[in-house]
């Protein structure tokens, strides 16, 4: 690889803006990461986009908030805005654990170092600039702000909060991915138009005194959903906002959204279009040098661009709409892929890399198994609500063909100095399913299932079924466990037939909205029919822009408005947890004694076939089904069951 200058990044200090011959800077970014000058770091990829417009961009990444906030001014004042950033993740995601617990590391700061990102990274970055530089406008993006970009729920605070627009006090956000709507706004503020006039810009959202007249455009539509006040109020109104929010963000011909928060009036306007294959070519083949900043050459190696230094992203979006995920809420349900050159050139810069040893890490992509997937008759996709294409079952107008992404495989693997690519990203089992895929090809199916297993797996295929009851499945908008059972028969005959003794890992997740702990206990007793001993399981974490959020923190679901159980306590959390490790000793007497107190021992059966202890002190049923407050028959004492605890496991 060639001999980098500090110049091939973009200038984080004054001295480096020298170095380049620059007076004034039209731009100053903020973010919350350390700076990685890569297609798969947001900051970096925004960077790049404003300098391809011939702006004189710098970055301040991870900027001091414990000081004389030197960091905010060392730069002085841009010609145009201030862009700010929380990162590639919430900083509350990358702070916090989904118990509520402070993380020791932070993948995205040197060392995974913690405490350069402070909380709501967006707001206190944005808050600082506006109090120090008043006159200078500031833009916010990123996923912090894309997700909170309407009155939503904060689980961290345990708080309903105003869009981020208000707590942030910015001009404008830029909502999704940033490359469509920044071009506007540059393309207009280099015509002389200013920054306050910016009203009617696609994807971004601004928030107006109530007075004020509200832009016009004639092309569009316009919803008002419930003010942040009335949501305040209540929850079943707070419920029913996020069915227009999330139907308006994933449509082609999207309304303008409207909301009033207290003396003010928010203003989303309409997404673009889903970015165009040489829309997506252009920003990731910008001159990016995949490196860490050199500043950071003596602090240690940053844990998420380790993770990625040697994959490469062929799409974005997911039409896939699980209701716990954020993806297609920040990313988009249309798929944008890249061309094969793209990508092929891309793979051709990482095996220049100086410590590339011929194996790239992942050919992937939000879901791997999406790319060039699209609606076969345009108009129809033109005219849809449905947040998922694929739940509850696969819609009859997506092309799922995987022939494209089979082939691409093969055209990087021919690369000399390839030896191998694996595929990191979660791959979607039920696509590959003929029985669910009903339009699909099963031969092509087996094909790529084939090809992935064969040539593009380290000994584990990691895929997520996230649960085994149908209920469940159902509001995670998952498709039915069957599926999953019958992609392990045709994963088991590939292994055989090809002699790969591989091994198929589950990914499951725990206490998400309608789960109960009887769910949970099915779960592990289906599992370990199946073969398995589960390693890890995901706690559901409760983030923006989700309908799972919505559920959890209002009770309704947005769709039905009818009443929707969530586990929130954290003995609730921690006894769903409990039974997915069954196989620890710790757990086993608490199993029992749980599922003996609501009659389910065909489940104890399954669990614990040679522990038949409980056979001979069986209590009475339960007065009611499985939960935290299961009342114990009159006539059974816990002084009685003692034994249990002393006889020896057969």
């Amino acid at each position: 690889m060639r001999i980098r200058r500090l110049s091939d990044w973009l200038p984080t200090t004054n001295k480096e803006v020298k170095l380049r011959g620059w007076e004034e800077l039209d731009v100053i970014l903020f973010s919350g990461d350390a700076y990685v000058d890569h297609p798969a770091f947001g900051p970096a990829v925004i960077g790049r986009i404003l300098e391809s417009y011939g702006l004189r961009v710098a970055i301040v990444p991870q900027p001091s908030v414990n000081d004389n906030l030197q960091d905010f001014e060392k730069l002085g004042k841009p010609r145009m805005f201030f862009g700010v950033t929380g990162g590639c993740m919430d900083p509350m995601v990358s702070n916090y654990t989904a118990s509520k617990r402070r993380r020791d590391k932070d993948a995205y700061t040197p060392n995974g170092d913690k405490g350069f990102r402070p909380d709501y990274a967006t707001s206190v970055y944005s808050k600082i600039l506006k109090e120090k530089f008043p006159d200078v406008p500031v833009l916010i993006g990123g996923i912090e702000a894309s997700l909170r970009r309407v009155t939503h729920y904060d689980y961290w605070s345990d708080k309903l909060l105003p869009t981020i627009l208000e707590t942030s006090k910015a001009d404008m956000l830029v909502y999704g991915m940033g490359e469509q709507p920044l071009r506007e706004i540059v393309e207009l503020l280099q015509k002389g138009i200013p920054f306050s006039s910016l009203r009617t810009i696609k994807q971004t959202a601004v928030l107006l005194p109530k007075e004020e007249e509200l832009p016009k455009n004639k092309n569009w539509e316009d919803v008002e959903i419930n003010s942040h006040e009335a949501c305040l109020k209540d929850k079943k109104t707070f419920a029913s906002n996020f069915k227009v929010i999330e139907q308006e963000s994933n449509k082609l011909q999207a309304r303008r959204i409207f909301q009033k928060v207290g003396q003010k009036q928010l203003v989303i306007n309409p997404p673009f279009p889903t970015m165009t294959e040489k829309e997506i070519d252009g920003s990731f083949d910008l001159p990016y040098t995949r490196l860490p900043h050199p500043k950071y050459n003596k602090r240690g190696p940053i844990p998420a661009f380790e993770m990625i230094k040697f994959s490469i992203n062929v799409h974005r979006g997911c039409f896939g709409g699980c209701s716990f995920c954020t993806i297609s809420a920040h990313q988009g349900k249309f798929i944008a892929s890249r061309s094969q050159e793209s990508v092929l050139k891309e793979v051709d810069a990482v095996t220049k890399m100086d410590d590339f040893k011929g194996y790239l890490s992942d050919i992937g992509g939000p879901s791997a198994n999406m790319y060039k997937m699209k609606g076969k008759v345009q108009s129809i996709c033109d005219k849809c609500v449905a947040p998922s294409c694929i739940s509850p079952v696969i819609c009859s107008n997506l092309d799922t063909s995987h022939k494209p992404l089979t082939e691409l495989y093969k055209a990087v693997d021919a690369h000399p100095k390839v030896k191998k690519s694996f595929i990191g990203s979660g791959i979607r089992h039920d696509m590959l399913v003929p029985e669910f895929n009903k339009n699909a090809d099963p031969k092509e199916l087996d094909a790529y299932t084939e090809e992935v297993m064969t040539n593009h797996v380290s000994g584990r295929l990691k895929v997520a079924p996230e649960h085994t009851s149908d209920p469940v499945l159902k509001l995670m908008r998952k498709p039915s466990f069957k599926y999953f059972h019958m992609f392990k028969d045709r994963f088991d005959r590939i292994n055989m037939k090809k002699r790969l003794n591989l091994q198929l890992i589950p990914y499951f997740i725990s206490s998400h909205p309608a789960c109960e702990a009887e769910d949970m206990a099915n779960l592990a007793a289906e599992t370990k029919d199946m073969g398995f001993q589960l390693e890890q399981v995901q706690g559901f974490t409760p983030t923006p822009m989700t309908v799972a959020t919505v559920i959890y923190y209002s009770g309704y679901h947005p769709y039905t408005l009818k009443p929707t159980k969530t586990p929130k306590t954290a003995k609730e959390k921690e006894d769903q947890h409990r039974f997915f490790f069954w196989y620890k000793k710790e757990n086993r007497q608490w199993i029992k004694d749980k599922l003996t107190s609501v009659g389910r021992t065909d489940l104890l059966v399954k669990l614990l076939p040679n522990d038949t202890s409980w056979r001979k002190n069986k209590p009475q049923k339960a007065k009611h089904t499985f939960d935290d407050t299961v009342v114990a028959p009159k006539k059974e004492s816990r002084r009685k069951n003692k034994g249990f605890k002393k006889k020896r496991r057969r």
